[in-house]
C-alpha cells in the first residue's frame, strides 16, 4: 500500500512538472508576452496549454497595467495546431471541450490589443490562434497554412469565421479547401500578415508593434476596435453598426477627446502628423 501510494505520488509530480510552465508570461512595461511553451512538439496545444492560455488571457484582461498583449511561441514556431497525440485517444465529441475552444482563448473578446509573433510554423489550430489576435508580426521563413486539412481534423477555434472576414471568401477557402502552406510574402500580400520581419526578429518586433499601441488614449483605441469587430462579426445592418458605434465611444468625446484637443491647440502636441506623443524606454524581451 505504501509503494502505491509513493507510485502515485511520483505521478502526480511529474505532472505537475510537465504542465507547470506550459505557458510563460513576462510583463514588458505595459506589454505582456504570452508564450506557449512546448518547443519540442512545436507548440502544439493539448488540454493543460489551453487552460494556461485561458488564465493567462483572463489575468490579462484584469491586469490594468497591461495595456496590449503579444502572442509568440517558444522554440523557433507559434504553434503546430492541437496535439494529435491527445486527440488520438479521445472516444469521440464527449472529449471535446464544450466551454472554450480546443486551443484554449479562441473564444474570448479581448478588449486590449493583441499581436502574433509569427515565426517558424502557425498551422491548423496554431493558424487560429494567431487568426484571434488583432495583428500578425510575420518572419520571412514562417509559414501559415491549415495543415489540419490533411487529417480530417476541421477547424472549430475560428479558422472558417476569422479567416474570411480578413482576406474575403476566395481566398480563406484557397486555404481552408486546399490546406497548402502560405509563406510571409504572400500572407502579407493577401493582408494575412501585417508586418514582414527578419527571421528570429518577430517576437522583439511584436513588442515594438505592441509597445507603439500603448502611446494613445486607451480607452479610445479599445472603442474603435470593439466597434470594428462589431460591424465585421455582429452588425445586422449598416444602421446597426453605426448606431452601435457611435453609442459604444460618444463617452470618449468627454473622457478623452476633448483632453486631446487642448494637447494639440494648445501645446502642440502632434502637430504636422506627428505620432511621438511620449517616450516610454523599455527593454524588449529575448525569444
Amino acid at each position: 500500500m505504501f509503494s502505491g501510494k509513493i507510485s502515485n505520488l511520483n505521478t502526480q509530480l511529474k505532472r505537475f512538472v510537465s504542465t507547470a510552465s506550459l505557458v510563460l508570461t513576462e510583463n514588458v512595461g505595459p506589454v505582456l508576452t504570452i508564450g506557449i511553451n512546448r518547443p519540442e512538439v512545436r507548440n502544439c496545444v493539448n488540454n493543460d496549454t489551453a487552460k494556461q492560455l485561458i488564465h493567462a488571457f483572463e489575468e490579462a484582461e484584469k491586469d490594468d497595467a497591461v495595456k496590449s498583449i503579444v502572442l509568440h511561441g517558444f522554440g523557433g514556431s507559434l504553434c503546430s495546431g492541437y496535439d494529435l497525440s491527445q486527440l488520438k485517444d479521445m472516444d469521440g465529441e464527449a472529449d471535446i471541450p464544450q466551454d472554450y475552444g480546443p486551443m484554449g482563448p479562441t473564444r474570448m473578446e479581448i478588449t486590449k490589443p493583441t499581436v502574433a509573433a509569427v515565426s517558424g510554423y502557425a498551422v491548423a489550430g496554431g493558424l487560429e490562434l494567431a487568426l484571434m489576435c488583432d495583428l500578425r508580426v510575420m518572419e520571412e521563413t514562417a509559414v501559415m497554412g491549415v495543415f489540419c486539412r490533411r487529417f480530417g481534423v476541421p477547424l472549430i477555434d475560428g479558422g472558417t469565421v476569422r479567416l474570411p472576414a480578413l482576406i474575403g471568401l476566395s481566398r480563406a477557402l484557397d486555404l481552408i479547401l486546399t490546406g497548402r502552406g502560405v509563406g510571409a510574402k504572400e500572407a502579407l500580400e493577401m493582408g494575412l500578415a501585417n508586418r514582414l520581419v527578419a527571421c528570429g526578429t518577430g517576437l522583439g518586433q511584436a513588442v515594438n508593434l505592441a509597445m507603439s499601441l500603448t502611446k494613445f488614449p486607451q480607452e479610445c483605441l479599445k472603442r474603435d476596435k470593439m466597434s470594428a469587430y462589431y460591424s465585421t462579426f455582429k452588425a445586422t445592418s449598416i444602421q446597426d453598426a453605426l448606431k452601435f458605434e457611435f453609442e459604444n465611444a460618444k463617452h470618449v468625446i468627454t473622457q478623452e477627446s476633448i483632453a486631446g484637443a487642448k494637447k494639440f491647440i494648445e501645446e502642440g502636441i502632434g502637430r504636422h502628423g506627428k505620432f511621438r506623443l511620449h517616450e516610454n524606454n523599455f527593454e524588449t524581451p529575448k525569444s
